[in-house]
């Protein structure tokens, strides 16, 4: 768990590196070591014993104006996540993992951070264009016992956000511990659209953990025993589920681990949206894939299986035992049930892309090997007093996007605007890839090419692997929209 005390070391070893991650290092992958064997075996669990849970959703407290305002307490709490004693978790009003919220476009959120932890916190709206001083900055950030208000304008097409801890240092295992939640921003143009909705829309936040003898989250910097897999909170549940149609607003909130998704029958799923909302049609895959930090909207018919039938989500990549990471959760087809829903043929229309003003490129590399490897962009670790690229504001600009690495994959998260994927290894992006984006998974050695328009606020703004630990240990940078 993090304390005050490790905070505050944390700090000060960030102000005696100039606040760059260079002599911050070696403090964090000294506490990350475990102390014990115990500590390094996750528990067993019997998995589709327990049902999966929905977010709750959280409600407005009150209204100013035109903007819904809320009340969100982050708090420690106790989970029933294992069988056995309670594990210690950070959380959003006491939820792991954190509420839902419903927003409109055009309809402003108002909310009222209460930081009633030991360590400072910083509120991302992760896919959101919001003012600079509500991007939840890592410098920035809400004092233990302290408030801070976030203004989220909502000036934006509707897309599946989220929100969770960026404060510098801390945010890795702010998160880990329970420091996420979920946005479904909507608009005219969604809630035209015949597709499942009510009951038959669900949200599902995927991520994994790794839990010591005594059932308390275990966290290691760049942790690979992460094995135990979560949906909603809880380790391999079930699901109940009608034989109709359901809308999955699936969510990575892992810290670095890449999920491939696939039912286990292998029968198809129809995907409709990603990071930014809606696709401009529907794609029929057999798989979806989802770095850390990545969302997909996905559609799965269910009157294809008998009342009875079982099928579960499997999970095709990534490292640990094929017992512990290669399934996630199981659905079981129940009962009948009357479905209106439709998968139209198009679903929204994508303005072009106008002629880039400007070209740059990024470079994302970390060390491979040692005990203490440093992480950068452009060759440079993070330095939240530099600015790494200044754009101008109102104008379009094409990124190149390289990971250097032979073995390390990354991935690449730009605040405040969504992008559109135009390469992926010199290819057209994959039809999963062709909406809006704000987060894009790169292989080893891979290039993506992606253009964003800077339309929304001037000011500073991150870029930056959203792999946390990548992110903890120096690869990220800073934008300025001039």
């Amino acid at each position: 768990m993090i304390t005050r005390r490790s905070a505050l070391s944390v700090t000060l070893a960030a102000g005696g590196a100039a606040l760059t991650g260079a002599g911050l290092t070696p403090l964090l992958a000294a506490r990350a070591r475990p102390t014990t064997r115990a500590a390094a075996k996750a528990q067993t669990v019997e998995k589709f014993r327990r049902p999966m849970p929905l977010l709750p959703e959280k409600r407005p407290a009150g209204r100013t104006g035109k903007a819904d305002v809320y009340v969100m307490t982050m708090k420690p709490a106790r989970a029933q996540i294992l069988p056995g004693p309670p594990t210690d978790v950070l959380t959003y009003d006491g939820h792991f993992p954190g509420p839902l919220i419903r927003a409109r476009a055009h309809r402003p959120v108002i909310i009222r951070q209460r930081n009633r932890l030991t360590v400072p916190t910083a509120v991302h709206l992760h896919g959101a264009a919001v003012p600079p001083g509500s991007d939840g900055d890592p410098m920035d950030v809400i004092e233990p016992g302290t408030d801070r208000v976030y203004h989220y304008p909502n000036r934006q097409p509707h897309a599946p956000l989220w929100f969770h801890d960026h404060a510098h240092h801390l945010e890795a295992e702010n998160t880990y511990r329970g420091l996420s939640g979920s946005y479904l921003l909507t608009d005219a143009t969604e809630r035209a659209l015949p597709l499942p909705r009510g009951a038959y829309e669900v949200v599902i936040a995927l991520r994994d953990a790794r839990f010591d003898a005594g059932g308390q989250l275990a966290y290691a910097m760049g942790d690979r025993a992460r094995n135990t897999l979560l949906a909603n909170g809880v380790p391999y549940p079930y699901f109940q589920v009608a034989a109709r149609k359901y809308r999955l607003r699936l969510l990575n909130a892992s810290n670095q681990r890449r999920f491939e998704l696939r039912l286990a029958d292998g029968s198809p799923l129809t995907q409709i949206g990603s990071d930014g909302g809606l696709l401009t049609a529907p794609h029929t895959t057999d798989r979806i894939a989802l770095s850390a930090g990545e969302r997909a909207d996905v559609v799965v018919d269910f009157s294809r299986y008998p009342v009875g039938t079982s099928v579960v989500l499997k999970n095709t990549t990534g490292t640990g035992p094929a017992e512990e990471i290669g399934e996630i959760l199981r659905f079981d087809v129940v009962r009948t049930a009357h479905d209106p829903s439709r998968i139209p043929a198009r679903l929204r229309t994508l303005p072009p892309l106008p002629r880039p003003d400007t070209q740059r490129t990024v470079v994302l590399r970390m060390d491979e090997g040692g005990e203490h490897p440093g992480a950068y962009i452009d060759e440079k670790e993070y330095d939240p007093q530099r600015v790494d690229a200044r754009i101008k504001f109102n104008t379009s600009e094409l990124w190149t996007v390289t990971n250097a690495n032979a073995r390390a994959e990354h991935n690449f998260h730009l605040h405040l605007v969504q992008f559109r994927v135009l390469e992926r290894a010199g290819r057209p992006p994959e039809p999963g890839e062709s909406g809006l984006k704000d987060t894009i998974h790169l292989a080893p050695g891979e290039t993506v090419r992606l253009q964003a328009v800077f339309d929304n606020y001037r000011g500073r703004y991150l870029y930056h692997c959203h792999m946390f630990e990548h992110g903890v240990r120096g690869m990220m940078a800073t934008m300025h929209i001039q």
